[in-house]
């Protein structure tokens, strides 16, 4: 299309003027609506001249003014404007020196507002009393059926606009209630991913500060009889320290606004390397897997080991244990994830390492899973054991 407005764009303009009357204080475009029906209804006053010679009545004017003023307050008091308008048009005829009105259009308004903005029972009786009467006022069947489509067509466009409008009323409250639903879930997805955040942080700083205390403290020891064991302690620190500064990395990465490439978090497949560094504080670990394995869920890949690094920072930490073993026993619907020690179980109430069994429940729990931890029941010593789902499977009860 060359020339003229495209529909599109007389769509868009219109769109614009709806929204810009609709942001107006009501009583402004009722004034104008108001005095738009007073030129209507005083047009004929205006543009006809009396046949009988000299001006109309006065009375005309009076009517048509007293008529459509009341327009003003139409939506503040509806059945209050469409009984002044009906008095108005039955008035209308008591002189005869007045201009033929065609269509008393302050009628139809008055009863459109009504139709609109009142309650059934109100707008059904004022529906009732127009029609009758009107019927009662015409002189002709064709003018009184005129009469009657138009008070129709007035009520059912006043009623077709007030549905629209508890239409699009439903309709925001709706989307107010999905928006506040979306914050509570972006508010709830964000206090579980903090919540992760600090268990992540928990089990890394915790597990790399214990194994470099316990090699600290033993250092000093060796290091006048044994300097070859006090240098292993030493690497030993360096390590778990490099390793901790590690994951954090990977940790903080999911902090950062912008998008990039990002470290992998541990897995299942790191818990060999686990095993070495907890060997290397002089605690006797033993890593074992049994039968066939297959893929997890990222998700459960991460709190498998972090359940198992918590174990273990709790057996260094708080068990006094010489020996702990570390077993995987794949399953065809689940994980079993068992970690046992001959120490002398968890640090009493109120020490720390309630939180870290705590943790451990809380993993399980997010990606499905369970986890008990308690004394062993087959000797002396402590036992943590998680059983994680598979993809597509349920952990049994």
């Amino acid at each position: 299309m060359t020339g003229g407005i495209r529909p599109l764009d007389a769509g868009r303009s219109l769109d614009r003027l709806r929204r810009w009357v609709r942001a107006l204080p009501p009583a402004w475009p009722d004034a104008a609506l108001a005095a738009l029906m007073l030129v209507a209804q005083l047009w004929p006053l205006l543009s006809r001249d009396n046949p009988r010679g000299g001006p109309w009545h006065w009375w005309g004017f009076a009517v048509v003014i007293a008529g459509a003023v009341p327009l003003v307050w139409r939506r503040r008091a509806p059945v209050t404007v469409l009984l002044i308008a009906l008095v108005a048009a039955a008035s209308y005829d008591a002189v005869e020196e007045v201009a033929a009105q065609p269509v008393w259009y302050i009628g139809l308004v008055a009863l459109y507002t009504v139709a609109a903005h009142s309650a059934r029972w109100p707008r059904m009786i004022m529906l009732a009393v127009t029609v009758v009467g009107g019927l009662s006022m015409v002189g002709s069947s064709e003018t009184a059926m005129r009469g009657i489509v138009q008070f129709v067509a007035a009520y059912a466009v006043g009623r077709a606009a007030a549905s629209s409008r508890a239409h699009a009323a439903a309709l925001e409250k709706r989307a107010a209630q999905l928006a506040r639903e979306r914050q509570v879930e972006a508010e709830r997805a964000a206090e579980r991913e903090r919540a992760r955040i600090a268990r992540d942080m928990h089990d890394i700083l915790a597990h790399a500060v214990s194994l470099m205390v316990v090699q600290a403290e033993a250092g000093p020891v060796v290091v006048a009889r044994d300097p070859a064991r006090a240098a292993a302690a030493f690497d030993a620190i360096a390590a778990a320290g490099r390793d901790a500064m590690t994951q954090l990395r990977r940790l903080l990465d999911v902090l950062k606004e912008e998008d990039g490439p990002r470290s992998p978090q541990p897995t299942i497949a790191a818990l060999a390397t686990l095993a070495d560094q907890v060997r290397a504080t002089g605690l006797t670990v033993t890593y074992s897997s049994s039968g066939e394995p297959g893929r997890l869920s990222p998700d459960t890949e991460i709190a498998a080991y972090r359940i198992t690094q918590e174990a273990l920072t709790n057996v260094v930490k708080h068990a006094h244990a010489t020996r702990a073993d570390v077993g995987l026993a794949w399953q065809n619907d689940s994980i079993m994830i068992d970690i046992t020690d001959d120490g002398r179980g968890p640090a009493p109430a109120g020490g720390t390492g309630g939180n870290g069994l705590i943790g451990i429940r809380e993993r399980a729990a997010a990606c499905g899973g369970t986890a008990m931890a308690g004394p062993r029941t087959d000797g002396p010593g402590f036992r943590v054991r998680a059983r994680l789902p598979r993809p597509g499977r349920a952990v049994p009860a």
